[in-house]
């Protein structure tokens, strides 16, 4: 009965009985590569007409390694409706297209075994995701923070591997102030100041960032726990340096997601000072004063920004 099975044959019988596959297994002599492998599921009929659409097809069957996380009908569906297009205007959309698909695809062979839990990954389109371990299945979170599961894993082809998802991912559309916007009123206080310290540009730009946000109420606390004035701090044109050193201590000049954020040692500051984060998530400051890491892991088009709840000082600052 084996003999009589094609190894194409084999294969596909294999993962339907969720028969767990390495890559060793797989051999690496499979000659079907990552477009073949997607034809030859019918529910993943749509990616491959985008594939198409887009230009991609001889990309995706090129050398690689790739991954691709793969996008089922269903969740193609769901996206056009989400985006509010038809399947003709997001094809005939080829620049759109295009950075929806390569958000898809790393240029690099991960078997679900070998998945950075938690950590930033690059994709094609030189954008970022993270995976989490969840009771029900790994779950992708995108740089608009929405999620998709991870609902098949480990289709290996000649020059990759593909994992099945039921959404959509996208890249982001909103860099960190704009984030910021959308989180109002949470964060009001937050970008009045950002601006009053003439930080905005910087902020929307390319990065990445790591911005550990303090809430309005902990702005509140803070300011009236130093006898600052909030008004006087952000109208007042002397008082923008001290402003300046108090929102440049809250930014890190790299993407640091929960994961990556190194424990019990210095991180340098956009200000040029350190803080540290210990195991409890709490940051300590240069004053030995604290503040707790509520909320991790918002991401956005240019960095990621982690919710806190006190201001963090470099120094007690000049009244």
């Amino acid at each position: 009965m084996m003999n009589a099975l094609s190894k194409r044959q084999f294969l596909k019988l294999s993962l339907a009985s969720g028969v767990a596959l390495s890559l060793s297994a797989c051999g690496g002599g499979d000659e079907h590569d990552i477009v073949d492998v997607l034809s030859d599921y019918p529910e993943y009929s749509l990616l491959v007409e985008a594939v198409q659409a887009a230009g991609l097809v001889d990309t995706l069957k090129g050398r690689g390694p790739f991954t691709v996380f793969a996008p089922n009908n269903v969740a193609f569906g769901n996206a056009l409706t989400e985006l509010g297009l038809t399947k003709t205007q997001l094809f005939d959309n080829k620049p759109l297209l295009t950075a929806v698909l390569t958000y898809h695809v790393l240029a690099a062979r991960v078997p679900a075994a070998d998945i950075p839990f938690g950590r930033a990954i690059t994709t094609v389109e030189t954008g970022i995701f993270k995976i989490d371990s969840a009771a029900g299945g790994p779950v992708i979170t995108d740089e608009r923070n929405r999620e998709s599961k991870i609902i098949r894993t480990n289709l290996f082809a000649s020059n990759g591997v593909i994992h099945g998802i039921d959404t959509v991912i996208l890249p982001g559309d909103k860099d960190i102030v704009d984030t910021a916007l959308a989180r109002a009123p949470e964060f009001s206080t937050l970008v009045a100041a950002v601006q009053a310290a003439g930080l905005e540009s910087t902020l929307r730009g390319a990065g990445p960032f790591t911005v550990f946000a303090p809430t309005n109420a902990a702005f509140a606390s803070a300011l009236s726990t130093l006898g600052i004035d909030p008004t006087d701090l952000l109208t007042n044109p002397a008082k923008r340096p001290l402003l300046v050193t108090i929102l440049t201590y809250h930014v890190v000049p790299s993407r640091v997601l929960k994961a990556e954020v190194p424990l019990n040692t210095g991180i340098t500051t956009v200000e040029g000072r350190d803080f540290q984060v210990n195991n409890g998530l709490q940051i300590v400051d240069a004053l030995g004063r604290t503040a707790k890491i509520r909320t991790t892991d918002v991401l956005t088009s240019n960095g990621v920004i982690h919710v806190i709840d006190n201001v963090i000082l470099p120094e007690l600052p000049p009244v």
